[in-house]
């Protein structure tokens, strides 16, 4: 599928067979999301369910648009090889964001015959994604995703329990996360902070990583800054109006101002995140703290129905069945 005459790398660039694969498959012939999915497969190892639950499409849609992506890599003789220096910043963003799903998923995988975390998924994008900044150190977004990752990476061990069941943030043993992780993406955030102040717009994926170093500064649940948050999130909207960026919004809404107006605003998602379980989860957590039990009991089954892996489908059955 990807030809392998092309001609030498130019001097000085980095000899990373994983890295030249993704440079491949993110070529800007293909469309974006083909970029991402075609990527997540051959580069993740991620089965097409997987993908398709990453993407909230069905198999089908998915199979469909990663054999389309092989075919127009073939007839298009796209070639395995690292793009020009001038190139790497138009292809770039496609990269990033491939780095970012396979980090997600390995983080908390969407299969439920896989592990729930996957550290070879997690340790390969941060590698390829330190590649990355090597090549662009000047790439505020490539920074960016590196501190996002690295602030996720050192909760890592704290997210499951020694009986499988995923650990919320605020319930997480802050003393087991990696420290050493934490101050690399704090001073990258710190870094990036410092470039806004000139005038540097951050992008998404700076924002994200502020969002995470303000959970990571907080000694305990109690302590965190969720004022700053929401402004995070604000700012953040205004790059990405997703769904999934207003639910996780309204989930510091929550903490700020209460359920009840947290509650508002996801009902609006209901919709478009029909078929995440997440959105289900978030609301089944609002309608319990609002005492609000038969909903909340319902919202906990359709979450259940929908989650991907054991540690989550164990941790909402649990608080499913303390409801009275």
């Amino acid at each position: 599928m990807v030809h392998h005459d092309a001609p030498p790398e130019p001097a000085g660039a980095i000899d990373d067979d994983r890295l030249r694969l993704i440079f491949t498959c993110c070529h800007p012939a293909l469309a974006m999301q083909a970029r991402l999915a075609l990527t997540l497969r051959m580069l993740g190892g991620l089965t097409v369910p997987e993908i398709a639950r990453a993407f909230l499409v069905r198999e089908t849609a998915m199979e469909q648009r990663i054999t389309r992506a092989k075919a127009k890599i073939k007839a298009a003789r796209i070639p395995y090889r690292m793009p020009s220096a001038e190139d790497l910043p138009a292809r770039v963003t496609g990269v990033l964001a491939v780095l970012y799903l396979v980090f997600n998923e390995g983080y908390l995988a969407t299969g439920p015959d896989t592990d729930p975390l996957r550290h070879d998924l997690t340790a390969e994008a941060i590698r390829l994604t330190r590649l990355i900044r090597a090549l662009l150190p000047h790439d505020g977004e490539a920074a960016g995703l590196l501190a996002l990752m690295l602030l996720t990476e050192a909760r890592r061990t704290a997210r499951i329990s020694p009986d499988g069941e995923l650990v919320t943030l605020a319930e997480q043993d802050r003393a087991t996360w990696d420290t050493a992780l934490i101050a690399e993406g704090h001073r990258l955030v710190r870094e990036r902070l410092a470039a806004a102040a000139t005038g540097t717009a951050p992008g998404r994926y700076q924002i994200l990583a502020a969002i995470n170093a303000v959970h990571t500064s907080a000694r305990d649940a109690a302590d965190t800054d969720w004022s700053q948050i929401v402004a995070l999130y604000d700012q953040l909207l205004h790059l990405d109006p997703s769904p999934i960026i207003t639910l996780n919004r309204a989930i510091a809404i929550a903490e700020l101002h209460g359920p009840d107006l947290a509650l508002t605003a996801i009902d609006q998602l209901q919709d478009t995140l029909a078929a995440y379980h997440a959105y289900h989860a978030t609301r089944a957590d609002l309608l319990r703290r609002l005492g609000h039990s038969r909903q909340a009991r319902a919202a906990y089954d359709k979450a259940i129905e929908l989650a991907g892996n054991t540690a989550e489908t164990a941790y909402l059955t649990r608080r499913r069945d303390q409801l009275r």
